[in-house]
């Protein structure tokens, strides 16, 4: 990855809930009492987690993200009709309080030690975020935690990422956008972003007119710029 990418950032910003966050952690943290169905119920919750949020922003309105987990969630569960249904709260206790990836806060820390600024930049609405930041301890690693919710459109709309700029003072090319989410990195491009794409798991590519600037398997590579 280029040196140039963070050397006169003002900040690093990270999508939460799939790049910090583990967004599978709640459903395998209950796998033994959910049964076979539980990937296929991750799965499904978390797709309509998103294509909820994203009916509602092209609809023009807005519901707050914990809202449509709830409602994913509900879904997931009607179309896996072999889990037991009393697991609902003891789900959504577990997504408020995500596993953060196992180098999530080393690489905050050392970004911030090299004299860059962090933040999270989310869909999530701030009190889930507020819950899975404490949850993790990720707080004193982070300079900004961010909603959407202030602009009341989730991403991939361009209001969704102008919040980093008043809070940084920054233009759009003087933050480093950082996102496992290939939708993520293609609506921080098309808004100007210095992207970099989280590709853990080895995905082809997408959205090849909205390239990343940079593609690392791992947030620490982060730190070998």
């Amino acid at each position: 990855m280029a040196p140039s990418l963070l050397s006169d950032a003002k900040a690093v910003v990270f999508d939460a809930y799939g790049t910090l966050f583990d967004v599978h952690s709640a459903v395998m943290r209950h796998r033994a009492a959910i049964g076979p169905d539980a990937t296929r119920l991750s799965d499904l919750w978390r797709t309509k987690q998103l294509e909820y949020s994203w009916v509602l922003s092209l609809a023009g309105r807005y519901e707050p993200f914990w809202t449509l987990t709830e409602r994913a969630l509900d879904y997931a569960l009607a179309r896996c009709p072999a889990v037991d249904r009393t697991l609902k709260p003891a789900l959504l206790d577990a997504y408020r309080r995500l596993d953060a990836y196992d180098d999530a806060r080393a690489t905050l820390d050392g970004l911030r030690h090299r004299g860059l600024r962090t933040a999270i930049l989310s869909n999530g609405d701030t009190e889930m975020l507020d819950a899975s930041v404490s949850s993790a301890e990720l707080g004193g690693s982070l300079d900004a935690v961010l909603s959407v919710d202030a602009a009341r459109i989730f991403k991939t709309h361009p209001r969704a990422y102008e919040i980093a700029l008043a809070i940084f003072a920054a233009v759009a090319d003087e933050i480093v956008f950082v996102s496992s989410n290939r939708w993520d990195i293609a609506g921080a491009t098309a808004f100007g972003f210095r992207t970099i794409w989280i590709n853990r798991a080895g995905l082809p590519d997408e959205y090849a007119e909205l390239a990343p600037r940079a593609v690392v398997s791992s947030l620490d590579a982060l730190l070998d710029a």
